[in-house]
Order: structure tokens, then C-alpha cells, then sequence
């Protein structure tokens, strides 16, 4: 045992890795994994892939998008023209469309929603058929 300032921190290197490598011998699709003697790890086994997972940088990206398109949509919307001109933006869609998009968005849900469940229900068994009755 060496205490090299750091206690039993070293012992529990050695520890882990000893883990690992009998880990790895007994399963070929163990994931191989660096232990540092880094105490920003706090002796935690360290990956050698770092850095956010894709998924993770889509859904941040993708909810950065949804707000900044919202922010727009809703200046767009309730902004007066003059105000817009003001700030050099003259060419966008007309008004009516802020409410005409969102109002069918709405409707085309509720079919979707009507259709599906209309489409569950021919799919389904009459209710006199045998494998109704007894499962």
C-alpha cells in the first residue's frame, strides 16, 4: 500500500482494475474502460468516448429551435406592422395566417385522432365472434 497523500485512493485504482481486467476475460463484449488517477473523477471508472451522446445534442437542439420559432411566430403575430417596417422587416406572410395554421393544425389532430380510433374499431373482432368471448 502506498499513501501517497491520497490515502487508499491508489489501493482502490489498483482494486478496479483488477475488476476490469477479470471482467473483460470472462466476457468478450465488455467495454473497455480507462481508470486515471484523476481526482476529477473522484474514483469513478472514466469512459475513453466522451462527450454529450447524439440524442442528447438533438434534443437540445431541437428545443432551442421550438423556442427561438415561437419567439418569431409570436412577435409575428401580435406585432404591429408599423413596429415590423420600423425594423426593416417588410416581407412576411399575411396575419391571417397566424391564426389560420395553428386553428387547422388543431382540426387535422382531432381527425387523426377520430380516424384512428375509428380504424382500431374496424379491426376489431365483432362481438359475437368466439375468439371474443373466450379470449
Amino acid at each position: 500500500m502506498t499513501n501517497n497523500g491520497r490515502g487508499t485512493f491508489v489501493d482502490e485504482l489498483s482494486f478496479l482494475n483488477q475488476l476490469r481486467d477479470r471482467r473483460a476475460s470472462a466476457s468478450p463484449n465488455f467495454k473497455e474502460r480507462k481508470i486515471t488517477d484523476d481526482r476529477a473523477g473522484a474514483g469513478f471508472p472514466q469512459d475513453q468516448e466522451h462527450g454529450p451522446k447524439p440524442s442528447e445534442v438533438y434534443g437540445f437542439v431541437g428545443s432551442i429551435t421550438t423556442v427561438i420559432a415561437t419567439v418569431i411566430h409570436l412577435v409575428w403575430a401580435y406585432a404591429p406592422e408599423p413596429l415590423l417596417h420600423s425594423l426593416g422587416i417588410t416581407y412576411y406572410p399575411s396575419k391571417y395566417w397566424a391564426l389560420a395554421v395553428p386553428s387547422v393544425l388543431i382540426v387535422l389532430v382531432f381527425c387523426m385522432l377520430v380516424l384512428y380510433l375509428g380504424l382500431n374499431f374496424l379491426a376489431m373482432p365483432p362481438t359475437s365472434a368466439h375468439s371474443t368471448i373466450y379470449g
